[in-house]
């Protein structure tokens, strides 16, 4: 590698971690409130919030990865054009196919990146963030008692605790009714209390504290009272479901998986169809991320004389509409009102070959600005709005 490939590693590297981090911070912020709006409404832990974020990062980085690499590769050259480097690169003969050989170096390397993650890591992450979701509603994370209200469980138990510290361990307020054996009925309200777990996995221990135990049975003609410093009662569980196996939905399976199933005779139909869709999606994004270099470059350097950018707006547009296609495609091929194929690979060569017309217009046509009409029709209006200011000063005739 030499001086010129290494100054250009240099100015892809920083733009292109910086956008990464930022795109995939603003996907998990975005996420982090619906979590933890979901996470209080079931009654869960916090901690539970950053394991289910974690579990989506790999999902995120599938589309964060190819926005950091575009972004990288297209400010590197939008800075090389507006400092007018590239025009003396350009001039002592080294072509865009050249200065491409480092791009498409990020390119090879974080496709095979985008491949682990999409192919092999983000199906088992998407399955545990699935079960975390499972058990926060079965109450299998201790989230089954909330606070504030009347929670019932088996065998005519209810539990209502008034205040929670500790992250649960220290409880409040605190009114148990429980139905006997016998017909009767026991209750009891305490000032603290703790739960304890026992050798019996369908039952914990309730540790009440500074209370009162009233217990009514058929035999006796009034109910009896009882002050205590410190009781223990035994609280039935309620039965938890197991989770599904792993591979419920095709974001769980992994790229072997969906061939084999995809390519099984003995395959439903609308299976067969919906795995393949999955398939050809992953491949496609993946493939993808090798047409980025050429749009960064042809995107990335304006018009002479020009600090406009129209290019970075541009992009962005592009490479989210067409994942938005993409996931569309995925759909209808999943239907089976197209083949899967047909369905993920036609845009792709649409997508491609548009890419390319830019990348021809720039790099082997004198002049040539695939996005000129747009840059000229946005500079009109700019200065179409400029003169409408308030303040604007218009030249005077001579």
């Amino acid at each position: 590698m030499n001086s010129i490939d290494r100054y250009m590693a240099r100015l892809i590297a920083v733009p292109l971690l910086a956008n990464l981090f930022i795109a995939l911070m603003l996907l998990v912020l975005d996420r982090m409130r619906i979590l933890f709006d979901f996470v209080a409404t079931e009654g869960g832990p916090v901690s539970v919030v950053w394991q289910m974020l974690a579990n989506l990062v790999p999902e995120y980085l599938g589309l964060g990865i190819p926005i950091g690499l575009l972004l990288g590769v297209l400010l590197a050259f939008r800075r090389l054009a507006t400092s007018s480097e590239l025009d003396v690169m350009r001039a002592v003969g080294i072509s865009y196919n050249r200065l491409l050989r480092v791009p498409f170096m990020f390119a090879f390397g974080l496709a095979i990146v985008n491949l682990a993650i999409v192919g092999f890591i983000q199906p088992y992450a998407r399955y545990a963030y699935e079960g975390l979701q499972f058990e926060l509603r079965t109450g299998a994370l201790g989230a089954s008692i909330k606070v504030g209200e009347f929670t019932n469980f088996p065998r005519g138990a209810t539990v209502r605790i008034e205040r929670s510290e500790d992250q649960g361990r220290k409880l409040s307020g605190i009114f148990v009714h429980a139905k006997t054996t016998k017909g009767g009925w026991t209750a009891v309200t305490a000032a603290s209390g703790q739960f304890l777990a026992t050798d019996n996995p369908d039952e914990i221990i309730f540790r009440l504290t500074n209370g009162t135990l009233i217990s009514a049975d058929p035999g006796f003609s009034a109910p009896g009272v009882l002050t205590f410093t410190s009781h223990d009662l035994f609280i039935p569980l309620p039965k938890s479901e197991n989770f599904r196996m792993r591979g419920g939905r095709n974001l769980e399976l992994t790229l072997p998986e969906l061939v084999r199933i995809g390519g099984a005779k003995d395959t439903p139909a609308m299976l067969r169809d919906t795995s393949l869709s999955a398939l050809h999606f992953r491949l496609v994004e993946v493939a993808t991320m090798f047409l980025l270099p050429f749009l960064a470059l042809a995107l990335g350097v304006p018009p002479k004389r020009s600090t406009s950018a129209l290019g970075v707006f541009i992009s962005i547009v592009m490479i989210v509409s067409y994942h938005k296609v993409n996931e569309y495609a995925e759909s209808v091929g999943g239907l089976g009102l197209v083949d899967p194929f047909l369905a993920l690979w036609g845009p792709f060569v649409i997508f491609a070959g548009l890419v390319f017309w830019m990348y021809y217009q720039i790099a082997y046509v004198p002049g040539g600005q695939p996005i000129g009409a747009l840059e000229k029709g946005f500079a009109s209006i700019g200065k179409a709005i400029a003169r409408r200011m308030p303040g604007h000063k218009r030249p005077e005739a001579v």
